[in-house]
């Protein structure tokens, strides 16, 4: 894979991150539906059948590309935005929820960055984005993204995001580092990845740390995240007021608003 259009750009912002590229005429980049916050006028949005990668292969290639973001959950179409003018262009994604944007230059990392199904953000267009299966049935069923995960390739810029704070590694040859399977963002495809049972019998089910470790074994890259996305939502989902509980939260009279209403 080759060819990937050289594209500009800076990350924004602290807690809830975007990101700004630039683009030169007749460039483009392809994004997952919904991910832009804004763009120049000469700006053209295009939806297109799979990643965009496999244009120049027919509908054939179009396919392939398709069947693989279906297998990862995603859609079947992605959105490219082409630089239809003159000068300089921006157009801006922002990410979906608190936490950071990785710029990940393909070449740097041997052409190939495997990811969760759900980080990826935007990328160069040349970019393929297919599957990375695993190859171990254990790591498939524990390892907190099932088994498939994605794999960007090419030659070009890419962008990923994770939860949190962001915490990037480098690991040496035989280096392990264990981690809970839900703050695996990235890794180079030279990095090892397994599940590890969590200690004895009684630490599994009382230690409160999950019944499974992801096991990652250099040498290679890997980006962590401090919050996943599940670990977020499931926090917010038991703070939820029950319904009809009188709680008071949102309304102007607060906890009186219960007394008065005889909750």
């Amino acid at each position: 894979m080759s060819g990937a259009h050289e594209i500009d750009y800076k990350i924004c912002g602290e807690d809830i991150q975007y990101v700004e590229i630039e683009l030169d005429p007749s460039e483009t980049v392809v994004a997952e539906a919904g991910a832009m916050m804004y763009k120049s006028t000469g700006v053209a949005m295009e939806s297109v059948f799979g990643d965009g990668s496999q244009k120049n292969q027919g509908f054939m290639g179009a396919l392939a590309g398709a069947g693989k973001r279906l297998l990862t959950g995603e859609s079947l179409f992605m959105t490219a935005f082409t630089h239809q003018g003159q000068g300089k262009a921006h157009v801006a994604f922002a990410a979906p929820f608190p936490g950071t944007i990785i710029a990940v230059h393909l070449p740097d990392v041997d052409g190939e960055l495997i990811c969760q199904k759900d980080s990826f953000l935007v990328a160069a267009k040349g970019v393929s984005i297919g599957i990375a299966l695993q190859k171990k049935i254990m790591t498939g069923l524990f390892g907190g993204e099932g088994f498939i995960m994605q794999r960007l390739e090419g030659d070009g810029w890419c962008f990923i995001h994770a939860g949190g704070t962001l915490i990037e590694r480098e690991l040496a040859a035989g280096e392990e580092i264990h981690v809970d399977t839900g703050c695996v963002v990235a890794y180079t495809k030279t990095v090892g990845f397994e599940i590890e049972r969590a200690g004895n019998i009684k630490s599994m089910i009382f230690g409160g740390e999950g019944v499974f470790f992801a096991k990652l074994q250099g040498p290679g890259k890997i980006w962590l995240q401090s919050m996943p996305f599940s670990r977020l939502a499931g926090r917010i989902i038991a703070n939820l007021p029950a319904t009809g509980s009188g709680q008071g939260e949102g309304s102007v009279l607060g906890p009186l608003g219960s007394i008065i209403r005889g909750n």
